[in-house]
This record gives structure tokens, C-alpha cells and sequence, in this order.
């Protein structure tokens, strides 16, 4: 199933699940004039093909209380580290994402702080102690006026 290629009706039930995944099938069959048992197959095909991956809980990290959002560019010691760094950064649960990249970086994480005193203990006692990291960057983010996933 991994080359299911998506149509117009595909599209038309993603885009409506991305808007609000609790939609009924019933709700999106009336909307797109066809039977609830063809949303429920095409549904189905599309997380058989991993096109669908999951549904996830949208929470305001504001809130929270987490109102510092950066991001750090990390260098290591050897590349040969990169396993046992990124075990190590994804047990720090205020590391959100981390990508493995090309250009001045190893390693890049997304990093979620109550406050600067919450990102400095957390730079300095957490990220920094591991010794596989030669040196980091920090990029504070102002605002996140985009945020979206990509669209079918």
C-alpha cells in the first residue's frame, strides 16, 4: 500500500481531519456527497499507506507556562557521538524536536523554557554537561507567526 496515490476526495477528507480531527465520517460523507463507508475506506488506505500517521492532541504551550521558545545549534566533539547525544537530549523533556543536519550544526533542537532562568539552567546543567557537545548556539524566537504542517 505504500504507493496509494491520493485524489481530490482524499484531499478534500485531509484537509477537513486536519481542521478538526474528531470530524464523524458521517459529518464528512454528507460534506463530500458520498457514503460514510467511503470515508471510512479511504481513511483506512491512507493510514494503511502511512499517508495517516496518528491524531494529535493540540495543547498551548503559552499556558503552560512555557513561554520561552528557542532554538540551538549544536557541534559535537565527533560525529561518531550523534546516537548517544540525540538518547541523551531526548530524555531532557524540554528538547521538543531535534533534526541531524548539514551546514555549521550537528545537531538543531527546538527548545521549550518556563523563563531565560529556566533556559539557562537548562543550557548550562543539561545540554552543555553532555560531553559529546563541543559548543552551542542559541536563537531565541520572538514570535512564531507560521506554524502549519504541509498540505495534501
Amino acid at each position: 500500500m505504500e504507493n496509494y496515490q491520493i485524489d481530490n476526495l482524499d484531499k478534500q477528507i485531509l484537509h477537513a481531519l486536519m481542521a478538526n480531527a474528531r470530524t464523524a465520517y458521517a459529518e464528512l460523507a454528507k460534506r463530500f456527497a458520498v457514503s460514510a463507508g467511503t470515508i471510512h475506506v479511504r481513511i483506512e488506505k491512507m493510514k494503511q499507506a502511512g499517508i495517516i500517521t496518528g491524531t494529535q492532541l493540540s495543547i498551548s504551550t503559552k499556558q503552560l507556562g512555557y513561554d520561552v521558545c528557542c532554538f540551538i545549534g549544536i557541534n559535537l566533539n565527533n560525529a561518531r557521538d550523534y546516537p548517544e547525544t540525540l538518547i541523551k537530549l531526548e530524555a531532557l523533556e524540554e528538547v521538543v524536536e531535534a533534526y541531524y543536519t548539514t551546514g555549521n550544526y550537528s545537531i538543531f533542537i527546538k527548545v521549550m523554557a518556563k523563563s531565560i532562568d529556566h533556559l539557562q539552567d537548562v543550557l548550562i546543567n543539561k545540554i552543555q554537561a553532555i560531553e559529546a557537545i563541543q559548543s552551542t548556539e542559541t536563537l531565541i524566537s520572538l514570535q512564531n507567526p507560521i506554524s502549519r504542517t504541509v498540505m495534501p
